[in-house]
């Protein structure tokens, strides 16, 4: 039996956010390069914050952080990639990174690490995947509230969780969800 390396973007980011974590362990290079500041501390005119932006995906403050967040990515993630291809499915998540990063560093004061937003993109992203002709899923709008619900309520803890960069994320899920399912409808059942 032959081991295949099934969804190239998917396993290298799981294996790339291990290392930074294994190596951030001996290192302490999370705050340094995988982190981005809250709007207090961060500006626009550093270009170490620029790679923030993005970079902060690959950081994580604890194991339970990374395998929680790896879990979902190595269950959805291939799901993903063989449904958009790897290129579509790398944009997505540079995009989500991108746009969780700068609204985060724009608005809130709290600093933001770890691959939660690229998790929720990819839950609500499946949950969309059988749109057809004039058709929402009712899986896709059970999800949704479900997890709305769950973040707003959780945004009244003070837990140290960016439930920003979840709704975020989920937000870009649905949108690319409901962009890439224009093209892919499978005329009738």
């Amino acid at each position: 039996m032959k081991i295949r390396y099934n969804a190239p973007v998917v396993l290298s980011f799981s294996l790339i956010c291990l290392g930074v974590f294994l190596l951030s362990s001996l290192v302490p290079l999370s705050q340094a390069l995988f982190f981005v500041p809250g709007r207090s501390s961060f500006t626009f005119a550093a270009p170490l914050n620029w790679f923030r932006l993005v970079s902060h995906v690959l950081g994580h403050g604890s194991w339970d952080h990374l395998l929680g967040n790896l879990s979902f990515i190595l269950l959805l993630g291939p799901i993903l990639e063989e449904k958009h291809g790897s290129g579509p499915l790398l944009a997505m998540m540079l995009l989500t990174a991108a746009v969780t990063g700068i609204i985060n560093a724009s608005l809130f004061q709290s600093g933001l690490l770890g691959a939660s937003g690229i998790v929720f993109m990819m839950i609500l992203l499946v949950s969309v995947t059988n749109i057809r002709n004039g058709e929402v899923p009712l899986t896709f709008l059970l999800i949704a509230c479900i997890y709305v619900v769950r973040e707003f309520s959780a945004g009244f803890r003070d837990d140290q969780i960016a439930q920003s960069a979840h709704l975020i994320g989920g937000a870009c899920g649905s949108l690319f969800g409901f962009l890439t399912s224009r093209g892919n409808r499978p005329s009738g059942r």
